[in-house]
């Protein structure tokens, strides 16, 4: 038989079988200590409370307790009580799953500095919209998200990114792969079989494709963007593209070729999925808009919260154009999407007070601060090196000298204890043109703030080094 039993209010669970209840119980309650479901320190319930629990004998379990307790797995203070010992546990023999630590320096792409959180603003907007979120916004709500959170969004996207946004069309989701993969899943049932892919960029979001069915081509990069001029030739239904500020060159989509890909979407009724993941972050004059403002029908604009704020958010959201809504929402119902209510609120909250624009700005002074820091480093201690890309976002790219192998630069960084990536981590595998010099990518906005230049002059210090011995 099983049964669970609440001790001050905590529910525990134990299975005893067969007719020896004595024995049951205790290769039961053996077993919970020794595969770690029973924590050092856990507290049980007394004898007497176990034994009307379980619907056995009061002496049963007090001689269960003793004989556990002479063991070694449990230990009992007269008028104190019963618990697990410290280090009872024995070895399982199931294998550990590997704990993801963070490096003590880190300087990869893409990653935000989580210590920067606005914890103080984020608490006050979470309470004023509880306190003020009528009861049926806790219920199974719009599956395209809270409808409050679409409405501000909306806005914020028209004011700040120049975006042709309706809160109709716009949809919240988990992160941008999620939103991704419901693009992916819509397409492929839409007939589509191709995505195009900029040579450089996630590899998350590649494999995303293709675990959904889609294969994927490469367009070049250059200082220009993605070559969008390719696309003619490959036949490819949809492109995902990083036209603000290119993942992870960090150069923009040219005016032309933005035209360029525009005229080959109408032409071709292709979608073009465009990932404004720091679009926010410009430094150094006007950000550079969305390309959805141009042709709103046939972009797929998409944002997340991940940059701005923490990925722990855990929000994204995409204006989708409007003939593939249907198909969008019809993924999401047969995919049992859901969606975090409480999150959006706060949110929406955030948005309304101005504090998401605040906390920007103040982002964005951070991270030019650090940028120009960067530069200045390079300038001064790499001379033939070069930073290049616009001045915006979380990142850069170093060119490096030729000859330079980015994998003894990722090396030597890495025996200092600083996780710092070459631009071939961002490559898609054999399709890159090789026509770029070797370069490593500086994510400024992950260190914590007392600790970029330590992690800057690591990675000064490593480059350095790998130029020495080339």
């Amino acid at each position: 038989m099983k049964r669970t039993w609440a001790i001050a209010g905590i529910d525990l669970h134990l299975e005893i079988s067969g007719t020896r209840v004595s024995r049951s119980l205790t290769e039961a309650m053996r077993a919970a200590i020794a595969d770690g479901r029973w924590a050092a320190g856990t507290r049980l319930p007394s004898s007497r409370t176990l034994a009307a629990d379980l619907g056995i004998a009061r002496n049963t379990v007090a001689q269960v307790y003793e004989q556990l307790t002479a063991e070694g797995w449990l230990d009992a203070r007269v008028g104190a009580g019963t618990w697990v010992r410290g280090h009872a546990a024995r070895p399982s023999g199931r294998a550990r799953v590997p704990e993801t630590t963070r490096p003590e320096l880190d300087l990869r792409a893409g990653v935000p500095d989580t210590s920067d959180f606005p914890r103080q603003a984020w608490t006050g907007a979470t309470r004023r919209a509880l306190a003020h979120a009528p009861a049926d916004a806790f219920g199974y709500t719009d599956p395209r998200g809270v409808p409050v959170l679409r409405e501000r969004l909306a806005a914020y996207l028209a004011r700040a990114r120049g975006v042709h946004a309706s809160d109709a069309h716009l949809v919240v989701g988990h992160g941008f792969g999620d939103l991704l993969a419901l693009v992916c899943r819509s397409l492929r049932e839409r007939g589509a079989r191709v995505v195009a892919v900029e040579e450089y960029g996630h590899g998350r979001h590649r494999r995303i494709i293709r675990a959904h069915g889609l294969d994927t081509v490469t367009v070049p990069v250059d200082e220009n963007g993605a070559d969008v001029s390719r696309l003619e030739e490959c036949g490819a239904d949809a492109v995902l593209l990083t036209p603000a500020h290119q993942f992870p060159t960090g150069v923009p989509l040219s005016a032309e070729r933005r035209g360029r890909l525009v005229r080959w979407a109408r032409r071709t009724g292709a979608l073009i999925v465009e990932d404004d993941y720091d679009g926010e972050f410009r430094f150094d004059r006007r950000a550079v808009g969305a390309l959805q403002a141009l042709a709103p029908d046939h972009v797929l604009y998409a944002g997340t919260a991940s940059k701005a704020l923490a990925p722990g958010v855990g929000l994204a959201w995409a204006v989708a154009p409007p003939p593939l809504l249907p198909a969008l929402m019809e993924t999401r119902e047969t995919t049992g999407g859901g969606q975090d209510a409480v999150n959006q609120l706060t949110l929406a909250e955030f948005v309304r007070g101005h504090d998401y624009d605040r906390h920007v700005r103040r982002l964005r002074h951070l991270y030019r601060s650090r940028r120009e820091a960067v530069d200045a480093a390079v300038a001064e201690r790499l001379p033939d090196c070069r930073v290049t890309g616009l001045r915006a976002g979380l990142h850069c790219l170093v060119e490096l000298p030729d000859g330079t192998r980015e994998d003894v630069v990722e090396a030597e960084s890495a025996r200092r204890g600083l996780a710092l990536e070459g631009l071939g981590r961002f490559a898609d595998g054999s399709a890159v043109t090789g026509a770029r010099r070797p370069g490593v990518v500086i994510g400024y906005g992950a260190p914590r703030a007392h600790r970029f230049r330590d992690a800057l002059a690591v990675a000064v210090a490593a480059i350095r080094a790998a130029r020495v011995g080339r």
